[in-house]
């Protein structure tokens, strides 16, 4: 398996010296595409950090530390980690963990780690369609759920509802990414404004939820709690499971727009509205059953679930989009059979529609909601696998700062060695969940892995 003779390049696509509209147009687009799945984790993030099944009590220090642990996950795996050093690995401007695996090519390291360094990058790979799997599954039927607030008697709906809804952005996926971000970046945009305005509702209410800002209240909160503080991390994670798909979709955008849309809308809005559910909780703590609907004034209710809904239907997208660019790469690297590949844009080479992917997903999802059936049983298979890859991209990352960008051995294990810890950290938190659905995707990540070494060997001649 000669992964050597990949060419490598460290061109990057990022589309900073754009036209400034144009560069607009991409960082609205990046919205709708890439930031949908994290964009909408507050629908069920806090609700399952103190659901009854957890056993965490409401109360003044537990409110604030998850806070703080929300915000800090925020600016350190997502705005550190990722935007900030992990983006900045490309192969002519895409990202994901295949590029991952060809920026550390044995050629640049030593021929004995060929077989552990391939085996990381397809074992990510399919680790992230497992995650394409569970993300529109357990987003849309969060939303959907929401109904159930509105109006009493509608749980029997829930299920047709989802499995309509997802029916559609299935079938819509052919339009490409342009046409889908034209109609799905205006969209998330209104929804970061919606659930920024809500969270400052709640905060100016109870101001005292500001002090989760200060990272101590989440160290304490882990020394307090113990057991129950490691099973709350594995929840929190909910708020970064977008992470890996932010990077696996960079191809369709370009760093710098993806980057400015994070920390001018995205961050803002997701930290007002994660401190305005905590300022709830704080004023009533009945109202954990579900904070994040609770936080609009009652006539606002049916137009916020009805927001919401198009909003996870948005966040499925970026799980979708980044599996359709892990596939054109993996063809493209002789992983992968010569599957259709549609080219949606002449500006973007990255973007991309692949027919037998969508509609494989698609039947996957469908499956998942038929026997999950909700939000709260789908929480239990959600993480591990992105856990698992952060993990990988972390382990990676190290080669190719050494490697690759040439940094002092000690400055590389000291960024990705917190990077690494960070990980493990999050992994620990999720073992647990492998029992209660996470052994899903880590399945799947198994069998895709397998799929893709079996086709390499029996084709080398198809490597490009």
């Amino acid at each position: 398996m000669n992964i050597e003779a990949m060419e490598i390049k460290d061109d990057s696509a990022d589309k900073s010296n754009a036209p400034q509209h144009h560069w607009l147009l991409l960082a609205l687009g990046s919205l709708g595409v890439v930031y949908g799945d994290i964009g909408t984790s507050p629908l069920y993030a806090v609700r399952e950090c103190f659901s009854s099944a957890h056993g965490l009590p409401v109360t003044e220090a537990n409110v604030l530390g998850v806070m703080s642990l929300i915000l800090w996950s925020l600016i350190l795996v997502v705005t550190v980690k990722y935007l900030m050093f992990v983006m900045r690995a490309d192969r002519h401007g895409e990202g994901g963990v295949l590029v991952l695996m060809t920026l550390t090519a044995p050629s640049r390291f030593t021929r004995k780690f060929r077989w552990p360094i391939l085996f990381m990058g397809l074992f990510g790979a399919g680790l992230l369609y497992g995650d394409g799997m569970i993300t529109p599954a357990i987003s849309v039927l969060s939303a959907v759920e929401g109904l159930e607030v509105a109006t009493a008697g509608m749980h029997a709906y829930v299920v047709p509802i989802a499995l309509i809804i997802l029916l559609l952005l299935f079938s819509i996926q052919n339009w490409g990414t342009n046409g889908v971000a034209k109609w799905f970046g205006p969209l998330m945009l209104l929804w970061f404004f919606v659930i920024a305005l809500l969270g400052v509702r709640a905060i100016v209410h109870q101001p005292g939820v500001l002090w989760a800002v200060n990272p101590v209240l989440a160290v304490r909160f882990f020394l307090v709690n113990g057991h129950l503080g490691l099973t709350t991390m594995g929840i929190v994670f909910l708020v970064v499971t977008g992470s890996e798909a932010v990077y696996a979709d960079m191809g369709h955008f370009g760093l710098s727009p993806i980057r400015r849309a994070w920390l001018v809308v995205v961050l803002p809005s997701l930290v007002l509205n994660y401190f305005g559910q905590g300022a709830l909780l704080l004023s009533d703590a009945s109202a954990v059953s579900h904070p994040f609907y609770l936080l609009a004034p009652q006539w606002g209710l049916y137009p916020l679930v009805l927001l919401s809904t198009v909003a996870t239907v948005i966040a499925s997208q970026a799980v979708i989009s980044g599996a359709f660019s892990l596939t054109s790469q993996a063809i493209e690297l002789g992983y992968c059979p010569q599957l259709e590949v549609r080219h949606t844009s002449i500006e973007e080479p990255g973007q991309v529609y692949v027919p037998a992917i969508n509609w494989g997903l698609c039947a996957a999802v469908i499956g998942l909601v038929l026997v999950f059936r909700s939000s709260g049983n789908l929480a239990g298979a959600y993480g591990i696998a992105i856990t698992t890859t952060m993990i990988i991209t972390s382990t990676l990352m190290y080669i190719v700062a050494r490697r690759l960008w040439n940094w002092p051995r000690y400055v590389a294990l000291l960024v990705c060695g917190l990077f690494l810890l960070f990980d493990l950290g999050f992994f620990a938190a999720n073992v647990t969940k492998i029992p209660e659905g996470g052994w899903f995707p880590l399945l799947v990540g198994l069998v895709v892995c397998f799929v893709m070494v079996t086709w390499r060997m029996k084709h080398p001649a198809s490597q490009r």
